[in-house]
């Protein structure tokens, strides 16, 4: 009882109620349950997202691939197995998950098999050599993309069922925020000297990102969900091509798809600001400054970005693509018109940083725009549909943004930038929600 009531005072701090009643959208049941579910659903999202920084595919992945003496070239599959593999299979999951009233067990499942994959990547690096050790990575990658998939479906819809609509924003800002600031402090520690990084060193990093992740299961196992909507269906194929209808029949629904893909260059371009620098200075130092503004961007912006997408999460979506668009304008300019001086590799990092800023709103604005704009089963349905969209676009659009490299990073650099530009006018003509 005295934990309860604690819980309840440190909620009534962060939400900020005068009303006792905020939870309009969501069961009588489910309300007397916010503030300790507010809580672990806050953890878990750490803990996964502490995981998430310390294996990020962009940097730390890429650079272990060759650490175990693995081609280099396999280093290109990373970003997109990552990313699409956890997206496209999302309209099945939907269909299966979308059959059970209670839900949080499937991210119960995700978490734990992403953390297993993990510790498998761990074991990999330390029996492992060249080749083998690099096609063990990349399948256990595959692995943990899929179980990802779960959780993205099954988080959306017991955050709406668990959490009131004017609370959901604040609640995925201060989990990144928490989390990036122990990431941070995590990165101080471990990138330093000037040095390469051990390979017990990776075993270790993977080791404790795995163990974040079952950490993060077990904390969600937690979670007061109430049976919500359902229905049922023996042929979960049929189900998923009839929610593939939507992008047809439903426009407001159609016009964020469309906005998210045009935004997601703020994610596709940051290996290309990773790549420029490192044309400029090979130095161990850089990957820690790349996971530094990671980390340090997430701490500082997160919860700004939340409190403001429970205000109007379009707007969040309209600033983030915004000053995505521009960073990317600018850095590619700069690499390409600037001048050349010795320094230049470290302007890369701080552009990096303010893109992660401008990442982090667009990301809240846009998974708190699509837990709002939806109800019961139809959010399911419409983040299995979006994810799934998104996810075969990420590797169109990343092949062609890989084709356009060729010509140079900082041409890439440019070209999502405009697409940046253009999805923030197709954000503008969204409706609140």
């Amino acid at each position: 009882m005295a934990n309860r009531e604690l819980l309840d005072k440190l909620y009534a701090q962060v939400a900020n109620d005068e009303d006792a009643r905020t939870c309009k959208d969501i069961s009588e049941d489910a309300c007397r349950e916010v503030p300790g579910n507010f809580f672990r659903i806050i953890t878990a999202n750490a803990l996964t997202k502490i995981g998430d920084l310390l294996i990020n595919p962009k940097t730390v992945l890429a650079w272990l691939i060759t650490a175990v003496g693995a081609p280099a070239w396999l280093a290109g599959f990373l970003v997109p197995i990552r990313e699409s593999g956890s997206l496209i299979p999302q309209l099945m999951i939907g269909a299966l998950v979308r059959r059970y009233p209670v839900r949080k067990g499937f991210w119960v499942l995700g978490s734990a098999l992403q953390g297993l994959a993990v510790l498998g990547m761990a074991v990999a690096v330390w029996w492992l050599d060249g080749m083998q050790a690099g096609l063990a990575i990349i399948a256990l990658l595959i692995l943990f993309s899929i179980s990802r998939g779960f959780c993205s479906v099954a988080m959306k819809d017991v955050q709406g069922k668990c959490i009131p609509k004017s609370r959901r924003g604040r609640l995925t800002g201060l989990s990144a925020t928490l989390s990036g600031a122990i990431t941070f402090a995590l990165s101080l520690l471990i990138f330093h000297g000037d040095e390469d990084p051990t390979r017990a060193f990776y075993s270790a990093l993977l080791t404790g990102a795995g163990v974040a992740w079952l950490l993060a299961a077990w904390v969600f196992f937690t979670v007061d969900e109430y049976p919500g909507a359902s229905e049922g269906g023996h042929n979960a194929f049929r189900e998923a091509l009839g929610s593939l209808r939507l992008l047809k029949t439903d426009a407001p629904f159609r016009r964020f798809v469309m906005t998210r893909a045009l935004l997601m260059s703020s994610s596709l371009a940051s290996p290309f600001l990773v790549l420029l620098a490192q044309d400029q200075s090979s130095l161990p130092l850089l990957l820690g400054s790349f996971v530094l503004s990671s980390s340090l961007a997430s701490t500082v912006s997160a919860t700004v970005w939340g409190y403001m997408a429970d205000t109007s999460s379009r707007n969040v979506m309209i600033r983030g693509g915004g000053l995505a668009a521009v960073i990317c304008v600018l850095a590619g300019s700069f690499a390409l018109w600037g001048p050349t001086v010795s320094w230049l590799h470290w302007l890369f990092p701080l552009a990096y940083f303010i893109l992660a800023i401008a990442h982090a709103g667009i990301r809240i604005g846009r998974k708190t725009y699509l837990v709002d704009m939806a109800g019961g089963t139809k959010r399911t349905d419409y983040t299995s549909v979006s994810n799934t969209v998104i996810g075969v676009l990420l590797l169109v659009v990343g092949a062609f943004s890989a084709a356009v490299a060729t010509l140079g990073n900082d041409w890439a650099l440019l070209v999502l930038g405009v697409m940046g530009a253009v999805g923030v006018f197709s954000a503008l003509s969204l409706e609140d929600v």
